[in-house]
C-alpha cells in the first residue's frame, strides 16, 4: 500500500514490471474494510508474501492533516490521518505543528506508517494469522522523494 502521489510509484521504486505487484494506492495510508479486503485477497488467495506500507516524505495528505484541512470528501480522509498527527509529541509549540515544518510532516508520515501497520494487524485476523505462521511479512517503509531511497522500519 502506498500513496496516490505520482512521485511514489511502487513499480518504479522497486524496479518491478506490470503484473509483478499488487498495488493499493490511497492518500495517507489508512485502512478500511475495502482496503483490508483487497490486502487479504492479495495475500491469502493470490499468494503475496510481503505486504509493504510505504509512506513518503513531504506527503500532501499528511500536510493536510497537520493543517486540519476541511474540504468536501477530503475531510473524512484527513480525519483518519489526524490521530497520527496527535501521536507525534514534538514539537509541542502549536505554531510548529503545521505543514510549514517539514521535519514535523515527515515525523507524522513515519508515525502514519507505524500506526497503519498496527491497524492492519488489529483489524485483519487473516493477515495477522498469515504473519504469525510466517507466510507473510508485514513491513513499513519510508520513501525519500529527494533521494529515491526507501528506509524500511
Amino acid at each position: 500500500m502506498h500513496c496516490i502521489d505520482s512521485r511514489v510509484s511502487a513499480e518504479l521504486i522497486f524496479d518491478q514490471g506490470i503484473g509483478d505487484l499488487f498495488s493499493i494506492r490511497i492518500a495517507g495510508n489508512f485502512v478500511n474494510q475495502d482496503i483490508l479486503g483487497s490486502m487479504e485477497f492479495a495475500c491469502k488467495l493470490a499468494g503475496t508474501k510481503i505486504l509493504v506500507v510505504l509512506g513518503h516524505t513531504a506527503c500532501g495528505a499528511v500536510k493536510g492533516a497537520c493543517d486540519h484541512v476541511r474540504l468536501g470528501n477530503l475531510t473524512e480522509l484527513i480525519n483518519r490521518i489526524e490521530p497520527d498527527v496527535e501521536a507525534v509529541k514534538e514539537p509541542k509549540n502549536e505554531a510548529s505543528r503545521t505543514s510549514k515544518n517539514i521535519d514535523f510532516v515527515n515525523k507524522v508520515a513515519q508515525k502514519n506508517v507505524e500506526m497503519t501497520l498496527e491497524a492492519i494487524r488489529k483489524k485483519s485476523p487473516v493477515l495477522k494469522e498469515l504473519e504469525a505462521i510466517a507466510e507473510l511479512q508485514i513491513i513499513g517503509g519510508m520513501y525519500d522523494i529527494s533521494t529515491g531511497v526507501v528506509a524500511f522500519c
